[in-house]
């Protein structure tokens, strides 16, 4: 008996830039072919930022001249092609039509709108459509299913844990290594002021990243973001670089300082990967083993190479999994009720509170700016004022490079806005300009005083805090992690309060007139 393999079509999307990828397995590279396609249904369903469409056609291109060195037949739609149809369905159509293909097959989509839109497929094309999981996570779905099944609390601390034990990493027989899970409390100094930081990997365009630059300035003008000093790895070796580059010269410093700012200093001592892990250059496994080689060989800091792997084994796989275990209905939590709409401001830079006009600033730039800016600045301010979750969601989507659904999702909506009412984080983020001012020097370069609790001077973020408190005491009163400042708050005086209320509402109407605040 014969066995005659399906010719089959295998499709692969923008942010599965892998030869690991599932959907990669098993391709006979005489029968079957590879398609990728630039579609201005993916491009334009929010306005992504310039860099993160250009960083993606980018990578998608130089993937393709990878897969055909390899000896795969591919078909590859260029964006400005004459016979693009525009969607990731149209184009498998398309090929479908002009050749005979027995089946698909494609790796999950990482965004639920895309992967339900996939299983209608095969009544669409009379072809039957394969999507496979995708195993370039550490935990599947199915897994993460398995471990929240039966929890009153789906806390990251445990499921990380558990991924550890599993793993076996940083681990000392069935121990953690230094007899402490996490050490997050050593990850929080301030910056000294004369401390060295290495600058970031960076590549020159080649021909091919000029050529997408130049495609995205003509087709995406009316786009976030800037263009301009386009420095970020298109390939795999690069990515690799970038990894490598930040373990020898910057993970040294990483833990302590994971969570500073600093005033024009947007890339400090991260690892600035995230890029390439969530668009495939990069496997999480590879970057966490890289990681634990620099400990165990080099006798890095534990707190800086556990705070790494935290990121990458804990959160990354964590959001991941609350986004598949949650959908569809976790896109339209807002269990604080918030209904303001997002500010001008948050497109532009302008505001007198330098801190928000410098993590904006940066990402306009750089499309990144680094976790406690976008939690404890941009997150922040979002939720003391009240944003929509659906504005502030459609924002972070659109504006930073590595912002994918399935990552971006859980983040704003459980972590940032506390819209899910509980179900990621024990408490709302929320913070006074005290904690801006201890951890960056954002504050002697603004215009208010974040020293000053009330009054025109008076740093927003400080009467806007207790206004927060205030605003949500009924739902939010009985929070055990809240219990200092609502004590902290009963003890303050009727003038307070009413200077909280007074302070907050100026700033309000001027912030909802559209005035420079």
């Amino acid at each position: 008996m014969c066995f005659i393999p399906l010719r089959t079509l295998r499709l692969i999307l923008g942010d599965q830039l892998s030869q690991s990828l599932p959907s990669l397995q098993e391709c006979d590279k005489t029968n079957d072919w590879l398609l990728m396609a630039e579609v201005r249904e993916e491009a334009t369903y929010v306005k992504h930022h310039k860099k993160k469409i250009a960083y993606l056609f980018s990578a998608m291109r130089h993937f393709a001249v990878e897969l055909r060195a390899e000896g795969y037949k591919l078909h590859y739609t260029h964006y400005e092609d004459e016979s693009n149809t525009g969607s990731l369905f149209g184009e498998v159509q398309q090929l479908c039509e002009s050749q005979t293909f027995e089946r698909i097959v494609v790796t999950q989509s990482g965004e639920y709108r895309l992967h339900q839109e996939m299983q209608s497929w095969h009544q669409r094309l009379g072809i039957p459509v394969v999507i496979l999981d995708d195993t370039r996570f550490l935990s599947s779905i199915n897994d993460f299913k398995r471990w929240a099944q039966g929890r009153k609390q789906l806390r990251m601390e445990y499921f990380y844990r558990e991924m550890r034990k599993s793993l076996h990493i940083l681990m000392d027989n069935d121990q953690p290594i230094g007899g402490k899970w996490n050490f997050d409390s050593a990850n929080r100094k301030a910056l000294p002021k004369h401390i060295q930081i290495p600058n970031p990997t960076r590549f020159g365009p080649d021909e091919i990243t000029q050529k997408v630059i130049a495609l995205v300035r003509e087709r995406f003008a009316d786009h976030f973001g800037d263009l301009d000093d386009f420095h970020y790895a298109t390939t795999r070796e690069q990515a690799l670089k970038v990894l490598d580059e930040f373990i020898t010269e910057r993970l040294i410093n990483f833990g302590d300082y994971q969570d500073a700012m600093a005033h024009d200093k947007p890339w400090l001592f991260h690892s600035h990967i995230s890029f390439y892990l969530n668009s495939g250059l990069l496997l999480p496994m590879e970057v966490i083993a890289a990681a634990e080689v620099a400990y165990r060989q080099y006798a890095l800091p534990l707190n800086a190479v556990e705070g790494f792997i935290r990121q990458v084994l804990g959160w990354r796989e964590y959001v991941r999994g609350l986004y598949w275990l949650k959908m569809p209905d976790y896109q339209s939590e807002n269990f604080l009720n918030a209904q303001r709409r997002l500010p001008g401001f948050f497109w532009t830079g302008k505001t007198k509170m330098n801190c928000l006009s410098q993590c904006i600033t940066d990402t306009k730039k750089n499309a990144y700016a680094h976790h406690i800016q976008r939690l404890m600045v941009l997150g922040n301010f979002a939720l003391l004022a009240g944003l929509h979750p659906d504005d502030v969601n459609e924002w972070y989507l659109i504006v930073y490079a590595d912002a994918y659904e399935w990552v971006e999702l859980p983040n704003v909506t459980g972590m940032i806005l506390f819209a899910d009412g509980g179900v990621l984080a024990s408490k709302p983020y929320a913070a006074s300009g005290a904690y801006i001012n201890k951890m960056s020097n954002y504050c002697q370069h603004c215009h208010y005083n974040v020293k000053e609790k009330e009054g025109a001077q008076a740093c927003p973020f400080n009467y806007l805090y207790w206004d927060f408190l205030s605003r949500h005491i009924e739902i939010l009163g009985n929070n055990p992690r809240l219990g200092m400042p609502y004590r902290t708050w009963a003890k303050m005086s009727d003038d307070k309060h009413q200077a909280v209320k007074r302070d907050s509402d100026i700033f309000f109407k001027m912030l909802d007139a559209n005035e420079e605040v």
